[in-house]
């Protein structure tokens, strides 16, 4: 298969402790370390939240402002992409970065369960969201929870209300909401080349279904996501040493299916996205 794969790195997320796994990356120097080694490793997208120094997550623009500029420097061509993830902020807080233009951001179309608690992305507030992607022309990496995210991406996308290019990933694994199953995946799959065949997309899998995920998308064609957020271990015994060692393992992956790993270049050419970053 000759499509380059894009490997997608997230990198600290808004749960994983350094209790949890001491290579958890937090501050914003440890974020751009992190990250710079997980580039070098193949990853092309950085997938972004920011920490308050007691480790909470936060929607701080300054904090994002400041990752950023670290990453542009040390890690120059790779995709920025930042998260307007619930966990993170309340309502329109939760676009608060958007202004800082970067090259793609998060967004979920609609609400579902997780493991305690209803992650809620109201109408109103998923068309602001967009709304605010495309005012800063940034291009929305679809979170699909649920086979109706998928629906309600390819709709809103189809009607021009998303900036960009469609990239719709497939979110399996989290507790109460989409089990990563092979036959769910396959649908989605079919379902995306069917209705949007013009679109990219991607797929993660949570905790100890992220191998398994990264392999179905792999084979399949698609990109995928690996990193401490989603993940901190190697296996039921080993905590993952960094977000690089998560990454080399989904290059090996590909090295399986014969896909050549995408080049910053090359991932910013499948998204429509422009050749070099924007500061």
């Amino acid at each position: 298969m000759d499509k380059p794969c894009i490997i997608c790195v997230a990198i600290t997320g808004s749960v994983p402790t350094k209790a949890d796994n001491p290579a958890v990356p937090i501050s914003v120097s440890e974020q751009i370390e992190s990250t710079h080694e997980a580039f070098e490793a193949g990853a092309t997208i950085a997938h972004c939240h920011v920490r308050n120094d007691d480790g909470t997550p936060t929607s701080d623009p300054d904090r994002f402002a400041r990752l950023m500029e670290g990453l542009h420097t040390h890690c120059p061509g790779m995709i920025v992409q930042l998260s307007t993830g619930g966990r993170s902020g309340a309502g329109r807080a939760r676009g608060g970065m958007l202004p800082l233009k970067p090259d793609m951001a998060s967004l979920s179309v609609g609400s579902n369960n997780f493991p305690t608690r209803v992650y809620e992305n109201p109408p109103d507030l998923v068309d602001w969201l967009a709304s605010e992607m495309r005012t800063h022309q940034v291009t929305p990496e679809i979170e699909a929870f649920d086979l109706s995210h998928i629906l309600r991406a390819i709709d809103m996308h189809g009607r021009g209300l998303l900036y960009g290019k469609l990239y719709v990933q497939f979110v399996m694994g989290v507790k109460n909401a989409m089990p990563a199953d092979r036959e769910v995946f396959d649908f989605y799959v079919r379902m995306m080349q069917t209705r949007a065949p013009q679109a990219e997309w991607c797929a993660a899998g949570i905790g100890a279904n992220q191998l398994a995920v990264n392999e179905w998308a792999i084979a399949a064609g698609g990109h995928t996501r690996t990193g401490l957020e989603d993940n901190i271990r190697l296996d039921r015994h080993t905590l993952a040493p960094s977000n690089a060692a998560l990454v080399r393992r989904s290059v090996e992956l590909c090295e399986k299916y014969q896909r050549p790993v995408a080049t910053w270049q090359q991932a910013r050419e499948l998204l429509d996205l422009p050749a070099t970053a924007r500061n």
